[in-house]
């Protein structure tokens, strides 16, 4: 087993440490003390009345008892505010009202990891429709969902022994939903321009994965979150017809995830060390999978619906 035990010179390091300030109190009232002395009683004052380099010596010391205090106290604050700062914790209105903030900017830089794009889609063509003119104003969005072509477990569809199945039509239906977002956010590029409010790129992908993991991007800072709640309905397409009714309604349920309101961690640069490993790491994570993924196809046409008549 190694020897734990701290070494001789940071043993010595601690000591000075604790003694330290005991130290300087006590030199500097053996200063307050002398010069309290020499003001009445005259042999102590002629001895030092001449003592002018001496003088200045001690005003140098205590200059730098002074300086030293100080830089330890704006040290620990600095390591106090980055404690703060570090993985903070905010809430979905937050995320939407820093990218209000950071689209006023001149380079913008956005980017989503999600299940359909909503959260980054909806709040952001609302805020871009109301930018203030800027023609030098670049801003960039970058959306991957999951591949919902292929087959898929979660969400799916719950059966009556609790197992999860794809479900073709949810996937469609959700295909239709990432084809409307995707559409929204593009059809502004036109409107900036004739607005002189800059120019937008918009791009979308799609990687086969399950949406588990929320992380979004503003510039160099990045939000991450989860999908944390389940929602179990009825799915629409297997509830049956009068002529053909469905034998439990337990055959028939979608299993979806919601995350809408969960809250995110908040990585920032000025955070501390910490937080720029974590903002490395995902952003790493992301145009990893970014680079692997594909446009997404044309949405199909989504399916008729049951007539409950």
């Amino acid at each position: 087993m190694s020897d734990t035990r701290p070494s001789w010179g940071g043993r010595l390091a601690a000591g000075w440490g604790r003694l330290e300030p005991t130290i300087t109190r006590l030199f500097l009232f053996a200063v307050f003390v002398v010069g309290l002395v020499a003001q009445f009683v005259k042999p102590v004052g002629d001895a030092l009345a001449d003592k002018v380099y001496l003088g200045g010596s001690l005003v140098t010391v205590v200059g730098y008892v002074l300086y030293a205090e100080v830089q330890r106290l704006n040290g620990r604050l600095d390591s106090e505010m980055q404690r703060l700062n570090s993985g903070r914790v905010v809430t979905p209105r937050e995320l939407e009202s820093e990218f209000q903030e950071a689209l006023e900017g001149r380079d913008v830089r956005l980017a989503a990891m999600g299940f359909t794009g909503e959260t980054l889609a909806a709040p952001v063509k609302n805020f871009l429709q109301d930018l203030s003119e800027n023609k030098q104003r670049k801003v960039s969005i970058r959306v991957l969902v999951p591949d919902f072509t292929r087959q898929i477990e979660v969400p799916g569809l719950v059966g009556a022994d609790c197992k999860v199945s794809d479900s073709p039509e949810f996937r469609a239906e959700l295909r239709g939903q990432i084809a409307a977002y995707e559409r929204s956010l593009k059809e502004q590029k036109g409107r900036m321009a004739v607005a002189n409010r800059g120019t937008l790129t918009v791009e979308f992908r799609v990687l086969h994965m399950s949406p588990s993991l929320k992380l979004y991007f503003i510039n160099d800072r990045v939000y991450e979150g989860i999908y944390d709640k389940i929602d179990l309905r009825p799915e629409p397409w297997t509830t049956g017809t009068p002529a053909q009714p469905v034998s439990d309604p337990a055959d028939g349920r979608l299993l979806d995830l919601i995350g809408y309101d969960s809250l995110l961690t908040r990585w920032s640069p000025d955070g501390g060390a910490h937080d720029r490993m974590m903002i490395r790491r995902r952003q790493e994570l992301f145009e990893t999978l970014w680079n692997a993924a594909r446009e997404p196809a044309p949405a199909p046409r989504l399916p008729a619906q049951p007539d409950a008549s």
